[in-house]
């Protein structure tokens, strides 16, 4: 832009309290003088680069993680382009600090580190309101909203309404991973109470004081804010994001089809899981069908992987239940089998026909799988009689230790490669640094959902599909599966670097698109060339020019 500025561009003190507009000591001599900054900015006029390396070096320089997220949080409020040029380039370093593990200690902390607002609080105390509460928003098209209610927040519980850093880091990826604009995205936290004896305890405590709200009233609020996205924000994707389990499949289950909506904890981890998986039988050798997998965890993210797991091999041509029968879970009550009592309908599927069992190490001798996913938040529950169990039986035993923050890891990657003896076919959900085992550098796989939802996310946006399908996660772990280079399984890696994740997100987005069009539920003209026109979507971290 040139010439005068646009007559809604804020001038003076108010542009540099714009986090979406404000370029900082970046702006040049001329816009300081069309603007009205002249006197309010230090005299020299900075670039780009030099404002990173100043953020990089105050970054490396603080004490602890929680520090850096603190500060990286504070620049997004303040300058969200370099914001983003920041995590872009550097996101190896910073994804583990804006998102897992450090976004599960700022949520802890989120009452006693808030700054500024960010996102729509919607509570109990605002039903027969939440329309009013959406025409609130200052940005008037967004494309992208995570929602949570704080009840399993990571695995670490009912964090109430200091779950609200979950969407707000889920949110920073969409853009740094996919290129959806800041401005399309919305972060929500549906305030129904928490039973976190801490935070009613803690007088700081920024939510409703009032233990978790079950039952009608909490459906209504639920059903209310659906209605009202749909008639505020028409064009909006809804993404459920860390749902307690007595509602996330149930919830899933009754707007799926009404809407344009889905569970990235159920779908998204099922997707990210089963690319890994055949990144792994890349190095192990087999088929999926052939593979019997022993899930620790019978919550959201195991079932969504299980239920995930079965479409890919039935889209082999698989039975549905033999495909089932390749699948197993041991829960909190032991391995599942059909003579428990009460067994809820998710798990049904999975529930077969064996003597029960109490102790996991056992049910691996036993059911003799070739991988173990851990999903359940139990530290250190694949012990080294069940890693060293897993590679007697397997040349190449599959280990996932999912659980996410890290400290809720099953095992380490350290753990699990020393106790196979470098065998072992390693991926997490949080990150662990390169072990060096004899003379061979082992990289572990990092299996973050942000390789599949951001680009779910564009390709929705791109195309203006009405539903999320189960064929898109599908193409989605294929896509992901399929950009594992030799030399990532060389290393041991079963997951692309994430160096990568915006060509990854923009092929995912692509195959997502098009089967929207297949499907019917694309609203958006296709385009000649889709691939083309998403990349052309993408935002980039760049500033405007304003004179």
């Amino acid at each position: 832009m040139s010439g005068q500025p646009d007559q809604a561009l804020p001038r003076g003190v108010k542009l540099l309290h714009d986090p979406v507009r404000n370029k900082g000591t970046a702006f040049t001599e001329a816009e300081r003088d069309l603007l009205g900054l002249r006197g309010l900015l230090p005299p020299r006029v900075c670039s780009p680069a030099e404002q990173e390396r100043r953020v990089m070096g105050n970054l490396r320089a603080k004490e602890s993680d929680l520090e850096r997220y603190i500060a990286l949080i504070s620049l997004q409020d303040r300058n969200e382009t370099l914001f983003y040029q920041v995590v872009v380039n550097h996101i190896e370093e910073i994804m583990p600090l804006i998102y897992t593990p450090t976004v599960g200690k700022a949520c802890q902390q989120f009452s006693h580190i808030y700054r500024r607002p960010r996102g729509l609080y919607i509570s109990l105390q605002d039903r027969g309101r939440v329309r009013e509460i959406l025409d609130n928003w200052p940005h008037r098209d967004p494309r992208i909203i995570v929602v949570t209610d704080g009840e399993r927040i990571l695995g670490l519980g009912d964090l109430g309404a200091a779950g609200m850093g979950i969407p707000i880091g889920k949110l920073s990826l969409y853009t740094a991973c996919a290129g959806i604009h800041p401005t399309q995205c919305l972060p929500v936290t549906l305030d129904v109470g928490t039973n976190n004896e801490a935070f009613l305890n803690d007088p700081l405590y920024l939510g409703l004081e009032r233990r978790r709200e079950r039952g009608p009233a909490y459906d209504a609020l639920v059903e209310e804010f659906i209605s009202a996205v749909a008639d505020v924000f028409p064009d909006a994707l809804v993404q459920l994001e860390d749902f307690g389990n007595c509602n996330a499949f149930r919830l899933l289950a009754q707007y799926r089809d009404q809407t344009c909506l889905f569970d990235d904890d159920i779908q998204g981890t099922g997707a990210v899981a089963l690319a890994g998986l055949l990144g792994a039988l890349r190095i192990s050798g087999g088929e999926l069908g052939e593979q019997r997998v022993l899930f620790y965890g019978a919550g959201q993210a195991g079932i969504g992987i299980g239920n995930t797991i079965v479409a890919a091999m039935q889209d082999q041509g698989i039975p549905r239940e033999q495909a089932c029968g390749n699948c197993w879970y041991f829960d909190s009550r032991g391995l599942l089998v059909s003579d428990r009592d009460d067994i809820p309908l998710q798990k049904q599927p999975y529930a077969h026909d064996h003597a029960a069992l109490d102790d996991f190490a056992e049910a691996v001798r036993v059911l003799k799988p070739t991988a173990i996913l851990g999903c359940a938040g139990r530290a250190g529950v694949f012990t080294e009689a069940v890693v060293k169990a897993m590679a007697e039986l397997n040349e190449r035993p599959i280990i996932f230790a999912l659980s996410n923050p890290t400290a809720n890891a099953e095992c380490s990657a350290e753990q699990a490669y020393s106790w196979s003896d470098g065998r072992a076919i390693f991926a997490s959900g949080s990150p662990f640094g390169p072990v060096a085992l004899g003379n061979r550098t082992l990289v572990p796989g990092q299996g973050n959902n942000a390789y599949i939802f951001p680009g779910v996310g564009l390709g929705a946006i791109a195309s203006g599909t009405t539903r999320v399908t189960d064929e898109m996660f599908l193409a989605a772990a294929r896509v992901l599966a399929s950009l594992v280079g030799e030399e990532d399984l060389a290393a041991g890696r079963v997951y692309p670097s994430l160096s990568r994740i915006r060509e990854v997100s923009a092929l995912i987005a692509a195959e997502v698109a098009a089967i929207a069009y297949r499907q019917g539920f694309a609203r958006a003209p296709e385009p000649a060339d889709l691939l083309a026109d998403i990349r052309g979507r993408m935002f980039q971290p760049v500033y405007p020019h304003y004179a």
